[in-house]
C-alpha cells in the first residue's frame, strides 16, 4: 500500500496531524477534519488545548480485512504560531504577555513545568 499525503496508517488505525490557530487552541472551538471516506468530521477543541493532544474518532479509520469492522482515526493537534502580524495584533500580544507576567496564575502550563524542572536540576547540580 502506498503512502498518503494526509493520513498515516497502522493496520486499520489512521493518524492525521491537524493544524489549528492559536486562538482556537486557547479559547476552544470546532474544527472540521477530513476522513478517509471523503467526508468531514467535526471535532470539538476544548479551551487550553496544547500541541500534540490527540483526539479519537471512532470507526473513522480503515475497514478491516474481508470487511470486518472499521478502525479508528486519531487526530493530533498542531497549534500554529501566527505569522505576518499587523501592528495591532502585535500590540495585543504584547499586552497579553504583560498581563500574564503580573498574573496570579500562569497561562503557560508547559513552560512553567519545564522551567520548574530546570530549576530543580540546577539546584541538584550545585549542591
Amino acid at each position: 500500500v502506498s503512502g498518503h499525503g494526509l493520513f498515516e496508517r497502522e493496520a486499520t488505525t489512521l493518524f492525521c496531524r491537524v493544524p489549528i490557530p492559536m486562538s482556537t487552541a486557547s479559547l476552544g472551538g470546532t474544527v472540521e477534519v477530513p476522513t478517509i471516506d471523503g467526508t468531514l468530521a467535526k471535532v470539538t477543541i476544548p479551551s487550553g488545548t496544547q500541541s500534540a493532544r490527540q483526539f479519537r474518532l471512532r470507526s473513522k479509520g480503515m475497514t478491516g480485512l474481508h470487511g470486518r469492522g472499521r478502525g479508528d482515526m486519531y487526530i493530533e493537534i498542531q497549534v500554529e504560531t501566527p505569522v505576518n502580524l499587523t501592528k495591532r495584533q502585535q500590540e495585543l500580544l504584547r499586552e497579553f504577555e504583560t498581563e500574564n507576567k503580573g498574573g496570579i496564575r500562569s497561562t503557560s502550563p508547559e513552560s512553567e513545568g519545564f522551567f520548574t524542572k530546570v530549576k530543580e536540576l540546577w539546584e541538584d547540580l550545585t549542591e
